[in-house]
């Protein structure tokens, strides 16, 4: 019997996508994180700010009858401005070895050698750790609006104030972008995902501090723009309505965080792509 050669033979066929790459990918990150108790406990913790408005626009509404904590568009800014924390925290925990984990075990490459680009790759992880920051950020938010309407039976709070839903989700969805396309571009800088954590802490917290000593000692307040969280309290202000401390023109604001997006854009683009099967 001739014995035929078994060796590696190139796939000659058509390989089909089916455009559902990134939804593997970000299910798989998902499930990775919900099977995590303290995960979940930190999650959990990030709703007790939306406990405590509900228990106060439910006095509000029915204790205080208006009078006691009234709700007005500051309060939801103020909910968002609240939240900030736990999207700090949340973004470091699930964000920071995305990539950085993928880098550390040889993965990437096994992730691009299939039929996945590299679009689907990077869609993926966004989604991954978007779902959560959405989670607490703009759920809450909305669920708050639902339970005011609920606890006055009218919606004469959302109608008298229209902008108030656009304002939440435009904000919303500033916070949770700017921190996940952050967070991405930097864990793909190494395949240490305490680096990566690190990194973000420094842009999140040294960054704001430094800048605040800058603009106390010059008096000058460009200096915000040293931080991308404070200049999105600026933008966030002009989102609501609100005044701001900062006196820095918005298109300025605007611009230093377009900036910003477009340089972990242009980070992402080159790090994942540098393996040896290319999208």
């Amino acid at each position: 019997m001739p014995i035929h050669d078994q060796g590696y033979r190139r796939y000659a066929g058509d390989r089909t996508l089916h455009g559902r790459g990134w939804w593997v990918i970000a299910r798989a990150g998902l499930m990775d994180r919900l099977r995590e108790r303290r995960f979940l406990g930190l999650l959990l913790l990030a709703w007790l700010p939306f406990v405590v408005r509900a228990v106060q626009l439910y006095i509000g509404q029915t204790i205080g009858r208006g009078v006691l904590f009234a709700p007005s568009e500051g309060t939801f800014q103020l909910f968002l401005d609240q939240q900030r924390l736990f999207v700090f925290f949340i973004t470091i925990y699930a964000g920071a070895g995305l990539i950085a984990g993928d880098r550390q075990s040889r993965a990437l490459q096994i992730y691009l050698s299939k039929p996945i680009t590299r679009n689907d790759y990077i869609a993926g992880k966004l989604l991954t750790l978007a779902i959560f920051l959405v989670a607490v950020t703009w759920v809450p938010a909305m669920l708050l609006l639902v339970l005011q309407v609920l606890f006055s039976g009218s919606v004469e709070f959302v109608t008298g104030h229209p902008r108030l839903v656009p304002a939440i989700t435009l904000a919303s969805a500033l916070q949770v972008t700017l921190a996940v396309l952050t967070m991405l571009a930097l864990s793909s800088l190494s395949g240490s995902r305490r680096f990566a954590a690190m990194l973000y802490a420094a842009i999140a917290i040294f960054a704001g501090a430094i800048a605040r000593v800058l603009q106390a000692s010059t008096g000058h307040a460009g200096w915000v723009l040293l931080s991308p969280e404070s200049t999105l309290l600026v933008v966030t202000d002009a989102i609501f309505g609100a005044g701001s401390d900062a006196a820095i023109p918005l298109a300025v604001a605007i611009g230093a965080l377009a900036a910003v997006l477009a340089a972990c854009i242009l980070i992402l683009e080159r790090r994942v792509r540098a393996v040896d099967v290319v999208a």
